[in-house]
């Protein structure tokens, strides 16, 4: 993780809340195993910090996206299982095996090339093949899954490790496709160990999944958002806070925090930021932060209402964000000062603001407000030991 640089602003990535919501997911998950998706750097928390506290807590095994955030993981001394997600170019193919990550695969030039990378390794590889039930993003058509089952079984230097899909709408428990999708991946299971052939280790649930439907949990479960202490919809919040009886649900690991860099007092009806189109309503101080939507802060969030803790009050985003620095109306609250801490997501005193806040003034989701924190912000790991504090 970078350190801390000149700017007062910085994510708090809080390493202990990570190891809690995995526990919390293994555990809702057993006998199954949790697989920790840490691909997007750990949507933007940091993926070698997040992968050791997600180990921790129980996670069995790492997946990624890239070949090269696998790599990363491996350059950070992490050891643990890693799943790539989407099949790699034959390069990439060759250097993932080399590193001992576990190649996912849904065409013939695919396991090709892992049966020639695995050979010059000179030691039976793992690879997965993914079905597509349903999503239509990436995997093999069902009926194609077979050969390439064979080609995996017949091919001395591969072990067929594992067979899995994807869920499109796991989110919405009252959507059938899920159980739509879960069908035709156990019709796949069920023809190749027909044929002899018996994958280890199935997977298909995702976080909302392996919250809304037990039967989906099979073998292994991979979590994302969860992880980092967001449930996907509000259906699967409350099945999840249904489901634990009381105890304590998922912990948001991230915090997003900048020190006041300046106060201007202006008198009522004066208009701030790009476009003016924010007016005061009465005279007082209007405080700069120092974060944009460079940083994630969505250039659009001000005109949705948006705010920002200070002195453990709501301050309105005064006017359009930009790419540098926001402004907030503190008129008719509490002093504010240069230096004082400004949570733009997290907690401070009895409120806080979270993803899901962003994302429901803006349209989107949870993931994409975590991960579209840009990477000049530095992230600060806290609630480890030794992690430091700020």
């Amino acid at each position: 993780m970078p350190r801390a640089g000149y700017r007062p602003a910085w994510v708090e990535v809080d390493l202990a809340a990570v190891t809690h919501n995995v526990r919390l997911l293994a555990d809702l998950a057993a006998p199954a195993r949790l697989c920790a998706v840490v691909k997007a750097d750990g949507y933007g928390h940091g993926a070698a910090a997040v992968a050791r506290a997600a180990l921790e807590g129980g996670a069995a095994v790492l997946a990624v996206a890239l070949v090269e955030e696998g790599v990363a993981l491996r350059d950070a001394g992490i050891e643990a299982p890693v799943l790539l997600l989407s099949e790699p170019t034959a390069d990439g193919i060759a250097e993932a095996i080399g590193r001992e990550l576990t190649v996912t695969c849904y065409t013939p030039g695919g396991v090709a090339a892992a049966a020639a990378a695995a050979r010059r390794r000179g030691a039976p590889t793992r690879v997965h093949l993914k079905v597509d039930t349903g999503m239509h993003r990436v995997g093999a058509a069902a009926e194609d899954v077979a050969g390439l089952a064979a080609a995996v079984d017949a091919e001395p230097a591969l072990v067929l490790g594992g067979l899995w899909t994807h869920l499109a709408v796991a989110d919405d428990p009252a959507d059938p496709f899920t159980g739509d999708q879960l069908q035709q991946f156990h019709a796949v299971a069920t023809a190749l160990a027909g044929a002899g052939i018996h994958p280890p280790v199935r997977h298909a649930a995702n976080t909302a999944a392996a919250i809304a439907f037990p039967a989906a949990r099979l073998d292994l479960v991979r979590c994302g958002i969860g992880c980092y202490g967001y449930a996907p919809s509000p259906a699967c919040r409350d099945l999840l806070t249904t489901a634990l009886a009381g105890r304590e649900g998922l912990r948001p690991v991230l915090s997003l925090k900048a020190r006041v860099h300046l106060v201007r007092h202006l008198p009522a009806g004066e208009r701030t930021s790009y476009g003016r189109t924010y007016a005061l309503d009465r005279p007082g101080p209007v405080a700069v932060v120092p974060l944009g939507y460079h940083d994630g802060v969505a250039r659009a969030l001000g005109a949705a209402g948006g705010e920002v803790l200070v002195g453990g009050v709501r301050r309105r985003l005064a006017g359009t964000v930009t790419m540098d620095q926001i402004l907030l109306d503190c008129t008719g609250g509490p002093p504010v000062a240069p230096g004082d801490e400004a949570v733009l997501l997290g907690r401070q005193g009895g409120e806080a603001i979270t993803a899901d806040d962003w994302a429901e003034r803006l349209g989107t989701i949870s993931y994409e407000v975590l991960c579209g924190i840009g990477p000049r912000v530095p992230r600060v790991p806290v609630g480890m030991a030794g992690a430091p504090r700020r």
